[in-house]
Parts: structure tokens; C-alpha cells; sequence
């Protein structure tokens, strides 16, 4: 829930992240089109090089996001990173770690490595606001704070509400867990990828090609590609005025990972020039 900053970028949800993880429809249950496992894209020791960081002392999230947790939650949604040609299923997972190495980022200018070495640092954001939205659908339960927590940092009780539901856990009564048990923080990252919400397609359906732009998409500069996957995660906030720095550490991290990985990055990387979604 960027669903928003390096942790400030999760900022006041209903706007911050209204835009970026406004919730929607049920997770798609369509079967791999590429077939093969999620391990077969990225090894462990892809993994460990890839979020060097993850692990140091200096790092808030030391130990926590496993390999192991990664590819248990990665199991249990059909398409992701099995979708189309190896490939597409390469750019899949560069462009998933990328996006939430951004939210997670413990990276500066001069740090080792480099900044986008650094990804996965925090599992909590820094600002804990409660992130309460009044809802009979969604209700916040007594004493409970819904701020941002693992790899998309996950925030607002219409989301841990959907997200709990869509993985079979009542995170409205116990956010924490998506702090404290690593599968169930990486199923709630994987669960915003693969969902539809609103007008906005899914991150996992722009990244494997089955997006198609509507016509308002492409007046208000929306195409495929990386891109319009900021634009749907935190779009309100980054997309639409010119170079932004936020904007550009995704593709830094893009980049990298697409580099480990051995896949081209594709087109249209940025959205400076596109309009949020509504």
C-alpha cells in the first residue's frame, strides 16, 4: 500500500494511496500461460544477489524477507512470474522486486553497491499512522493501526481487508502478521500485483503484455509498459509532472534486476508524462 514512501510515499492513503492501492476485484485465478515455477526464473543465489542488502545488521528487515517465504507465496498465485515466455516471465519478477525494493529501499547516493543494492531494508513504514477509513465492509478493529507493512507496503483497512480475504487471513484483526510472518507479507505484496482495481488494470496483466490501453488511456498518455505499473501503484503521487526522482529509483531498481536477470527492460519505463488514473 505505497500501498506509498520510500515509506512517506505511503503518506495519507485515501489520496496517497488511493491512487496507489485503492483495492478492487478478486485476485485472477487464470491458468500459467508460460507453465514452469517461479524458482526455475529466479535461484536463491539470484535472489541473495539481487536484494544484496536484505540481510545486513543495517537493515531494519535483517533476515526477514526469506527466499523460501518468497517463493511459497509466489506459489500460490497462478500467472505470476509462470505467465508467457521465459522472458516475459523474467521482466515479471524484475519488474515485482523492483517496485517493492522502491517501497522498501534503504539505499542512498553513496551507499555499497549502489543504491538500488538495497532494496528490502524495512518491513514497517517509519511514520505508523492508523490509516483508518470508516467502512461497514472494512471495519477497523479496536486498538488496530493499518500503516504500511512488507514488500508493497501494504496500508488502509480496505486493503488489509480485501488482501486478508483474497489469502484466506483476517489481517483486519491482526495487521501485524504481515510484519511478523513473511509468507503472509509477501502474499499481500503478490495480491496487489495480480488485482485489478477500478479503472487500473493489474501490474502482472501490464507486465506479461495482456493489457490493452482504452482510448482514454492513451489520450491521457498511458501505454504499456513499466511505466503505467508506477502509474498504478502510486500515480496520484509521481505520474504527470516531468521527471521525479521517486519515479526514477523504480527504474534504477528495474534496471538492475533486469541486468541480473538477463532481460531487456522494454518501452516506456516512466510516467512522467501520463496522467494518474482516476
Amino acid at each position: 500500500m505505497k500501498l506509498s514512501t520510500t515509506f512517506i510515499l505511503s503518506l495519507a492513503f485515501a489520496f496517497l494511496l488511493g491512487n496507489c492501492k485503492a483495492g478492487g476485484t478478486p485476485i485472477p485465478s487464470a491458468t500459467p500461460a508460460g507453465g514452469g515455477d517461479v524458482g526455475s526464473i529466479i535461484s536463491s543465489a539470484l535472489f541473495d544477489r539481487t536484494l544484496k542488502y536484505r540481510n545486513d545488521p543495517r537493515c531494519k528487515s535483517n533476515g526477514f524477507y526469506t527466499y523460501n517465504a518468497f517463493i511459497t507465496a509466489a506459489r500460490s498465485f497462478p500467472g505470476f512470474g509462470t505467465s508467457g515466455d521465459v522472458n516475459i516471465r523474467k521482466r515479471e519478477i524484475a519488474a515485482f522486486l523492483a517496485q517493492t525494493s522502491h517501497e522498501t529501499t534503504g539505499g542512498w547516493a553513496s551507499a555499497p553497491d549502489g543504491a538500488y543494492a538495497w532494496g528490502y531494508c524495512f518491513v514497517t513504514e517509519n511514520n505508523k499512522l492508523a490509516y483508518c477509513t470508516p467502512s461497514s465492509q472494512w471495519p477497523c478493529a479496536p486498538g488496530k493501526q493499518y500503516y504500511g507493512r512488507g514488500p508493497i507496503q501494504l496500508t488502509h483497512n480496505y486493503n488489509y481487508g480485501q488482501a486478508g480475504k483474497a489469502i484466506g487471513v483476517d489481517l483486519l484483526k491482526n495487521p501485524d502478521l504481515v510484519a511478523t510472518d513473511p509468507v503472509i507479507s509477501f502474499k499481500t505484496a503478490i495480491w496487489f500485483w495480480m488485482t485489478p482495481q477500478g479503472n487500473k488494470p493489474s501490474s502482472h496483466d501490464v507486465i506479461i503484455g495482456k493489457w490493452t490501453p482504452s482510448a482514454a488511456d492513451r489520450l491521457a498518455g498511458r501505454v504499456p509498459g513499466y511505466g503505467v505499473i508506477t502509474n498504478i501503484i502510486n500515480g496520484g503521487l509521481e505520474c504527470g509532472h516531468g521527471a521525479d526522482n521517486r519515479v526514477a529509483d523504480r527504474i534504477g531498481f528495474y534496471k538492475r534486476y533486469c541486468d541480473i536477470l538477463g532481460v531487456s527492460y522494454g518501452d516506456n519505463l516512466d510516467c512522467y508524462n501520463q496522467k494518474a488514473f482516476a
